[in-house]
């Protein structure tokens, strides 16, 4: 196996063209050998050789992306803990502008298409990406102290969380805009919306009834 390795840059090639196939066609959508061959590699072993398997190769391309939005996102959420007040939409905020971040960032564009996948059916992809790593952990916590204490079992977070991965990937595949700033606010004021909206009499009535089955 060592000529795997005789090319320079091979296993960066391998992640470049990873995450542009799996942002075009899906995660699942495109084979291991034709990574290999956007990647130009001529030995069709490379890339079992320095990741393993499809699972591995996903967790590489995304790795530096989780990083830095985790990053970023740390770093908003320490602000906010040394404001007097915070409201709903500071932590709409936490959760969007780190993520959105990544519409300028090269590559950033195909690393959120990735996520928005991996976000739509998590434990499909629980194994390779954990979309609940420690930054987003803490905004969850956060976001708790915030929420009205009702509507707690309706798992309005991760509602919350699944709009700003399906809305960032969407846009990650236009370029008819460069100026994202109209759209992180309106997307940031969408997620303040379903973290703070009351919970209706219906869908009271309706929880009450399930939790008294």
């Amino acid at each position: 196996m060592a000529e795997a390795t005789a090319t320079p840059g091979t296993k960066a090639k391998l992640v470049a063209a990873a995450r542009s196939l799996f942002a075009e066609r899906g995660i699942e959508g495109v084979s291991l050998r034709e990574i290999t061959r956007v990647a130009e590699q001529g030995n069709t072993r490379a890339l079992q050789y320095h990741f393993g398997d499809r699972g591995a190769l996903l967790a590489t391309v995304v790795a530096p992306f989780e990083a830095d939005v985790d990053a970023r996102r740390g770093a908003l959420l320490d602000q906010l803990d040394a404001l007097p007040e915070v409201t709903m939409r500071d932590v709409a905020s936490a959760l969007v502008r780190p993520s959105a971040a990544m519409l300028d960032v090269e590559g950033g564009k195909e690393y959120l298409s990735i996520m928005a996948e991996v976000i739509s059916d998590p434990r499909r992809f629980a194994a390779e990406v954990d979309p609940v790593h420690p930054g987003l952990d803490r905004w969850v916590a956060v976001a708790s102290r915030l929420m009205p204490a009702e509507v707690d079992p309706l798992h309005r977070r991760f509602a919350a969380i699944q709009l700003c991965a399906s809305e960032l990937g969407r846009r990650s595949a236009t370029e008819r805009r460069k100026d994202h700033r109209l759209f992180v606010s309106d997307l940031t004021d969408l997620v303040a919306a379903i973290l703070d909206a009351p919970m209706s009499y219906e869908t009271s009535c309706l929880l009450a009834e399930r939790d008294s089955r």
